[in-house]
């Protein structure tokens, strides 16, 4: 399937095809490795919450774009 054909398909016609195409990654026998800068991440960020540093904002600041 190319993008214009996609393109030529109305938003619930799309949105059905990727309700599908996640149902199969959903179902797949492998499964795909996070790459390893993904741990590195939730690690300094573990480290930030353990050691107090980490600030957190609610979704409706995060929404507003509210930076502290």
């Amino acid at each position: 399937m190319t993008t214009i054909q996609i393109k030529k398909m109305s938003t619930i016609e799309r949105l059905q095809v990727m309700e599908e195409l996640w149902d199969a990654l959903c179902h797949e026998e492998q499964e795909i490795k996070s790459p390893a800068w993904h741990g590195k991440i939730l690690k300094e960020r573990k480290k930030k919450i353990e050691s107090g540093e980490a600030e957190f904002i609610s979704i409706d600041e995060l929404k507003a774009g509210v930076r502290r």
